[in-house]
């Protein structure tokens, strides 16, 4: 997930600023998570969001916690929300997806799929036609076994991720399990993304 934070441009008078700074928000919303804490982290994002609402649409890290939370309604919110500020994010479909997947089913989620155009990332293409019910799991596997080192590894991480996620709205947690467990231990990164797979093990206790 493209790290897109804009906080730069929230405005605030210098008496609020003093009060609560929107910054030390944002960083204890994402320590929060870090932690396996999501409904603190919500709250912290919530908080940051009461003083400066402009800073919503760029708080796709909401929508994750939200998800963890079991705030599956308002994650969805969130992350159509995001698509206003970032157009060509497959993980913000993704997300989205597995939100309206929890809170409804498999079928509406489909229906509601965000199109997206344009991100190139591996494996990102395959992930969003999978999810579209229109590519497979090994297309997405396969896809991910480019590049070398930290970067075929990053690409491994990122396609278990999502493979994980893709089973957990399918309701197949043995897959789910099998596929999250491989991106938070067998091709670890600690960027947002790798980290959620951390967490995602520790949420659900695997």
């Amino acid at each position: 997930m493209r790290l897109l934070l804009a906080l730069a441009l929230i405005t605030l008078t210098a008496s609020a600023q003093e009060a609560v700074n929107p910054n030390q928000l944002f960083r204890e919303g994402v320590q929060a998570f870090y932690e396996a804490k999501p409904k603190e982290s919500v709250a912290a994002f919530d908080k940051l969001i009461a003083i400066a609402p402009e800073s919503k649409p760029q708080l796709w890290q909401r929508g994750l916690s939200l998800y963890y939370a079991g705030d599956y309604k308002a994650g969805r919110e969130q992350f159509e929300t995001h698509q206003t500020v970032n157009t060509a994010d497959v993980e913000n479909a993704a997300w989205h997806f597995i939100c309206v997947a929890r809170a409804e089913s498999v079928e509406a989620a489909r229906k509601a799929l965000i199109p997206i155009e344009g991100d190139t990332r591996v494996p990102m293409k395959q992930v969003h036609e999978l999810f579209a019910g229109k590519g497979t799991v090994e297309d997405v596997l396969k896809a991910a076994e480019s590049g070398e080192g930290d970067s075929l590894k990053d690409h491994r991480c990122y396609a278990h991720l999502y493979l994980g996620l893709y089973f957990e709205a399918l309701g197949d947690a043995a897959k789910a399990k099998e596929h999250m467990l491989k991106a938070a231990k067998d091709y670890r990164m600690d960027h947002y993304m790798g980290k959620c797979a951390q967490v995602h093990v520790k949420v659900r206790g695997w």
